[in-house]
Parts: structure tokens; C-alpha cells; sequence
């Protein structure tokens, strides 16, 4: 059963990480006119449209579980309706998710698809720093080390070697404040789990639906003649569509990966995702792929590797 679990794991693990590293490229590759507020608002949406049905599903099995007695009535009304509970905290969850996407096209566009890939695996660190400062998690010696390489090596990629820190792309800062911000409301998110009020992918559908009625609702008040024009566009809604998409079935994979492995080793398996985002932007968007971000991309790795196994 344990290697049924762990065959199943990589496998998903594997398609995770295609789909997560195929985020950048699609980011990147839309046409130019697309407003990134636009594409995040659509992007959101799409993303919580395409999760709906994996999150009917698990509502579906708590209530058969429900039913043959496997959990208890008070689970059962806590995981179906406690979200309610925690309506301020979902609004402002929502609303940095909505408006991080914009950030993260931003971002991107600046930055490129590898240094910005490799700027968002600084989430690592600011898990732990969250979780410390918030959750009162505990932190290693080895763990604080291993995050200071980690940045050593995303410093060494995206200057180039010459670690003038002046030569930092604006969007990878950008990017890093992104991951910071996403982070901390993860680490928010958390207890919301611990006490069985939701679970993951009823989270993403929901904060991700408040995020997109945000979004269109300010874009609609200063530039309603815009909107109009961009949502009657075919190919703006197909590019959301297939950004939503690949944000969608990433995280599908994402938790599938999850269900067969642990969070540190399946933490561990996607850690590659900077790799798989430089070979589609090499082939695709004609992005130069150095020795120095070949350096820097294997240090962090190499220091999520060891952070994730000393937790």
C-alpha cells in the first residue's frame, strides 16, 4: 500500500510540476494587449470555475462519509459550512490572492519566466518565518542556514554573478513581495483547516471567487466602457481561460500529490518547478537560460531539499 501510495505520489508530483512550471509561460506568452488587471481578475475566475468540481466531489464524499458514520455530525456541519464562520478573514484572503495576481503578471513581465520562477521559491522562507511568528512553529538551525542559501543562490541567478544587489530586476521584487504576501495568508489559512471549517479546495473556489468579483467590481467602477470592450474580446477570455486553467489543474495535481505523499516530501518533489519553467522558456519565449541561473537554480533547490526534510 505504501508504495502503491508512493508511485501514485510522484506520478501526480510530476504533473504538478509540469503545470506549475508552465505558469510563467503562459503568463508571459499573452498577447501584449491584455491588461494585467483584466487577466488576473479572468485568471481567478477561471481558476475557481475549473476547481468547482473537485470541490462538489469532496463535499460529496463528506457527506457519504457522514452517512456510514466515519465522522461525526459536528465534522460534518464544520467542514461543509464553517467557512462561514471566518467571512472577514475569506475577504481579505480573497482579496490578496485577486489582487496578487496582478502582481504576479506584473512580476513576471519584468522579470522573465526563469528569475521570476526562481523569486517565488523564496516561499519556503517566508512559510517558516510565518509560521514561526504566527503559528509558533519551530525553526532548525539548519533550516535558517539552508534559507540563507536559498536567497544566495536567487541572488547569484538573477544578477548574474556579480551579487550587485542594485542590478535586482524590479520584478523579482515584486515577485518576492508577491510570495510574501501569499504566504502569510496561507499561514492564515491554516487554522481554518486545523479546526475542520473548510477544506483545500473548497478554500481555493471560494477565495479565489472573491477575489474575481473584487477584481471585475474595481475595474467595472473606473473603467466600465474598457471592460465592456475586453470581456467581448474572444482571445482576452480564452488567455484568462488558459491561464485559470493551468493555475487550476497545477493545484488539482498539487493536492492529488498531497493525498499520496507528506507535505515535506511532496514539498520536495515539486521543488524542480524553476527547471521545468526554463526549458519551456527557453523553447517557447527564446529566454537564455545561463550558468549563472543554472547555479543559482540548483542551490535552491538544493536548500528547499534540505529546509522540507528538516521539517
Amino acid at each position: 500500500m505504501e508504495n502503491e501510495n508512493l508511485k501514485k505520489g510522484i506520478l501526480f508530483g510530476i504533473f504538478a510540476n509540469c503545470f506549475i512550471g508552465l505558469q510563467p509561460i503562459v503568463a508571459n506568452a499573452r498577447p501584449e494587449f491584455i491588461d494585467p488587471f483584466i487577466y488576473a481578475a479572468l485568471t481567478v475566475l477561471f481558476e475557481s470555475i475549473v476547481l468547482s468540481p473537485v470541490m462538489i466531489l469532496k463535499r460529496r464524499k463528506i457527506r457519504k462519509q457522514y452517512k456510514i458514520g466515519l465522522i461525526s455530525q459536528e465534522d460534518f456541519h464544520s467542514l461543509l459550512y464553517g467557512f462561514k464562520d471566518n467571512k472577514l478573514l475569506l475577504l481579505f484572503i480573497g482579496a490578496v490572492f485577486g489582487g496578487g495576481q496582478i502582481l504576479f503578471f506584473i512580476g513576471y513581465g519584468l522579470a522573465g519566466s526563469i528569475n521570476g520562477a526562481l523569486a517565488q521559491k523564496s516561499t519556503i522562507f517566508f512559510s517558516l518565518l510565518f509560521g514561526f511568528l504566527l503559528l509558533k512553529e519551530t525553526i532548525t538551525k539548519l533550516q535558517i542556514v539552508f534559507s540563507a542559501a536559498l536567497f544566495f543562490g536567487l541572488i547569484l541567478a538573477v544578477t548574474e554573478g556579480s551579487f550587485n544587489l542594485l542590478e535586482i530586476n524590479l520584478g523579482v521584487l515584486i515577485l518576492i513581495l508577491l510570495t510574501c504576501l501569499w504566504m502569510l495568508a496561507h499561514t492564515l489559512t491554516k487554522p481554518i483547516f486545523q479546526r475542520k471549517q473548510a477544506v483545500p479546495s473548497q478554500m481555493v473556489v471560494i477565495r479565489n471567487a472573491i477575489g474575481a468579483v473584487i477584481l471585475f467590481v474595481i475595474f467595472f467602477l473606473f473603467f466600465p466602457i474598457r471592460m465592456i470592450e475586453m470581456l467581448s474580446n474572444p482571445v482576452i477570455i480564452l488567455w484568462g481561460f488558459l491561464m485559470g486553467a493551468t493555475y487550476g489543474i497545477g493545484l488539482f495535481f498539487w493536492y492529488q500529490t498531497l493525498s499520496h505523499l507528506d507535505v515535506s516530501k511532496a514539498s520536495i518533489l515539486v521543488s524542480p518547478t524553476p527547471i521545468v519553467t526554463a526549458i519551456f522558456a527557453t523553447i517557447f519565449l527564446n529566454e537564455i537560460f545561463t550558468i549563472a541561473d543554472l547555479l543559482g537554480t540548483l542551490i535552491v533547490i538544493i536548500s528547499i531539499v534540505v529546509i522540507m526534510w528538516e521539517k
